[in-house]
């Protein structure tokens, strides 16, 4: 089967690019556009421009670089998605919270997917991803596509996370979702922390097999154990992975402001892209 000649997720018609202007918005930024062409999306780009009270002190000749530096890197991106029979608007922001300003626009123009790069422009230690996204995904109300600046989502092997939550059910159905469209190869993974874990572990898959069978998709599940994040990691590493699936979420609970603690490692840790599914 050839992956990715049509949309490979489902109901994604209005798609944002939230870039900071940096080489590690450049992968959000191509899968943007492969995504807004696969799926007749309507595409928007936005960036924020921090107001810093530093401005004060420095002058006005640096903010004023920096807008313009912005504005035309808008441009770059429309006339990329030009280049692909796209059309896309771009807005440009203002304010000193990124995060708010990037799920305000998501929130008005009522998109389907923010899809966002993994490290910031400050950058970052290799176990973190960018704060901005952090947050991002923490408050957004649709699913958020984290993409590594040189990661392409090939949709041939796609792991798929679960604790049992009712965030990971909403991640496993998106996996099987996107696999059946795709002709992926579907892995299914729980991480028991200790032995005394892994029964309920299985089950966890297992609720996933059988969600993916009634799909006509074949799952393959793993159980190992260890401590969550690394164990994601490593196996999405071992074999190929291009895309990871799970939840905002996890079993235990936070707050609005933070997202799982382990989807966040799980971004930091792995080179391909991680999408985010948001209930």
């Amino acid at each position: 089967m050839n992956h990715g000649q049509f949309c490979p997720v489902s109901r994604l018609e209005k798609l944002l690019i939230a870039t900071d202007r940096s080489i590690f918005s450049e992968g959000a930024v191509t899968e943007a556009i492969n995504f807004a062409k696969k799926c007749s999306s309507k595409l928007y780009v936005m960036s924020v421009l921090e107001t810093n009270p530093q401005y004060e002190t420095v002058g006005a000749n640096v903010f004023e670089k920096e807008e313009q530096e912005a504005i035309e890197h808008l441009e770059y991106i429309k006339k990329r998605a030009a280049q692909e029979g796209l059309f896309c608007w771009a807005n440009l922001r203002y304010g000193e919270e990124p995060y708010r300003l990037i799920v305000e626009e998501a929130d008005e123009k009522k998109v389907d997917m923010i899809i966002i790069g993994k490290h910031g422009r400050r950058g970052l230690t290799r176990v973190l991803m960018g704060s901005v996204a952090a947050k991002v995904i923490g408050h957004a109300r649709c699913k958020v596509l984290v993409v590594p600046k040189a990661a392409r989502v090939e949709y041939r092997n796609i792991l798929v996370a679960t604790d049992g939550s009712q965030y990971s059910d909403a991640a496993a159905l998106e996996a099987v979702e996107i696999a059946k469209r795709c002709g992926s190869q579907l892995v299914a993974i729980s991480v028991a922390p200790s032995e005394e874990e892994i029964e309920k572990a299985k089950v966890y898959v297992g609720d996933i097999v059988l969600t993916a069978q009634k799909a006509g998709v074949t799952a393959e599940t793993v159980t190992p154990i260890g401590r969550p994040p690394d164990v994601i990691a490593e196996v999405a590493g071992g074999r190929g992975v291009d895309l990871i699936v799970m939840g905002g979420y996890g079993k235990t609970g936070l707050k609005k402001f933070l997202m799982g603690s382990t989807t966040e490692k799980v971004i930091g840790l792995t080179g391909c892209a991680v999408l985010v599914v948001n209930t």
